[in-house]
């Protein structure tokens, strides 16, 4: 496959013949098995994100799908959700290849459906949360819960297994991986920065992070600027530059940069695993030499990856172009109360994906989709890394997030008072119950918080009590 530019950008003056790339020149290291595991773990991710948009019944589609078994209400992000999923599926592969102490920071955070889905297939959702099972039931209680009342929010919340960032607010993405790495010479962090979160002015200056990273003491972070062409509404500026002006742009950030594009799964699949390796290579030549002597700065590699905007979804709706364009930003099909025919085409979406060669009988992912994900609660897995999940994931303490939905609330027993005794363990775990609400919910408590009718409750702040002026009698 010959890239060169995108069908979408506006091509630079200065652009030449010669930073036309080739990729079908670069490396295949995928064999068959290996990129039909990938593609099959991608595409169980992308089935459950779709799920978590849509669907409070029927997960595993064994009927015909009626509009009872759709959400009232649908909020959800899928747009930058496939290429989050497809990022994940490929980190699986080299936290297992290479034994990597690794976390993934992610930017565009409102695709929060792709990381639960990532952690509810690798199991360590379900050993957080255990009323949402790897199986039927369970699958069921992570679809009703995304972005439904009394569940979770829509973007990759304190409640999803491994998040340090929630990416609600675009920008800060870079500087809280290249924190988790300072001093911990250990970590790998892959932080994906979206098309239009690096419009902003925070993330531009982000960029000079790597300026502060010494790889002789500190881990190291791979930026991946996910290209999907558009924001929410608009076009995006870095998506229609050349790519010799992107090159030099980045490079002029202290980065290398190399390019993957494609909207051809298997093509993708074998040229991203090729550039991540290439990638994961010289960052470890670069600390090598670092931790040898070396104390020149070091051209830190990165990924550009441009894939389709709600790439695997509808290609168009109505007639009018949906998947690559803006309109798969959030929810593509919408109104299916009003048009049977976008319920019908939800549907067929749904099943492209064959769910029945993903999960077995009882609603769990195959065996085949299990053994792609990092084995183990050791720092292989990232969302059960230590650095992300503080104490809980050295100690069995409880969890400092709260149950994610108000199903599980009511089936999970309240946690006893203990005190965590994991070595280094910066938050005390002593439950003491707070006010609780109609939910049941029973918040943790601090060691030491003041008696303070300021306290927030289940129900969020108390308001202060309103000042009230009294009148003074005449000449008092």
């Amino acid at each position: 496959m010959v890239r060169g530019l995108p069908r979408f950008e506006c091509a630079a003056p200065e652009t030449r013949l010669d930073e036309i790339t080739v990729t079908a020149r670069l490396p295949r290291p995928l064999s068959e098995t290996d990129l039909s595991a990938l593609d099959a773990y991608w595409r169980a991710a992308n089935y459950l994100s779709v799920g978590q948009i849509y669907l409070r019944e029927n997960p595993l589609l064994r009927e015909p799908l009626r509009l009872e078994h759709v959400k009232p209400r649908l909020l959800g992000h899928w747009g930058t959700t496939p290429g989050l999923n497809l990022l994940y599926a490929h980190m699986n592969r080299a936290i297992r290849r290479r034994h990597l102490n690794a976390l993934f920071v992610t930017g565009p955070g409102h695709g929060g459906p792709g990381l639960v889905a990532n952690t509810w297939l690798e199991g360590s959702y379900s050993e957080l949360y255990p009323s949402v099972s790897r199986d039927e039931r369970g699958m069921r209680e992570l679809f009703r819960q995304f972005s439904y009342p009394g569940g979770i929010p829509s973007h990759v919340a304190p409640e999803t297994p491994g998040s340090i960032h929630e990416g609600g607010e675009l920008g800060y993405a870079l500087v809280h991986a290249y924190g988790a790495a300072f001093d911990n010479p250990e970590l790998l962090v892959l932080c994906v920065v979206g098309d239009g979160e690096a419009e902003t002015g925070p993330l531009a200056a982000s960029w000079h992070s790597n300026k502060f990273l010494d790889p002789a003491r500190d881990g190291a972070v791979l930026p991946v600027l996910h290209l999907n062409g558009y924001k929410i509404a608009n076009p995006t500026v870095l998506a229609r530059i050349g790519d010799g002006e992107l090159r030099e742009l980045l490079r002029g950030y202290g980065h290398e940069p190399l390019f993957v594009e494609g909207d051809e799964p298997a093509e993708v699949h074998q040229a991203l695993a090729a550039a991540l390796d290439s990638a994961l290579d010289e960052i470890a030549a670069i600390q090598r030499r670092a931790r040898e002597g070396d104390r020149s700065r070091p051209r830190w590699p990165m990924l550009v990856l441009r894939t389709p905007k709600g790439w695997t979804g509808p290609r168009e709706v109505d007639g009018i172009p949906v998947e690559g364009t803006f309109r798969a930003h959030q929810v593509p099909l919408a109104g299916l109360a009003e048009r049977p025919d976008h319920l019908a085409a939800l549907e067929a979406w749904m099943r492209s994906y064959r769910p029945e060669e993903l999960f077995d009988k009882h609603g769990a992912p195959r065996s085949e989709l299990t053994a792609l994900a990092p084995p183990g609660s050791g720092a292989w897995a990232r969302s059960r890394n230590p650095t992300a999940a503080s104490c809980c994931a050295t100690c069995d303490c409880p969890t400092s997030a709260t149950t994610p939905s108000r199903w599980t609330r009511q089936r999970r027993a309240p946690a006893s008072r203990r005190a965590c005794s994991a070595p280094g363990c910066a938050t005390s775990c002593a439950r003491t119950p707070r006010r609780s609400g109609s939910s049941g919910l029973t918040r943790p408590r601090p060691t030491g918080w003041p008696p303070c009718s300021r306290r927030p409750t289940a129900h969020g702040w108390p308001r202060r009590a309103r000042a009230t002026t009294t009148s003074r009698p005449t000449g008092a």
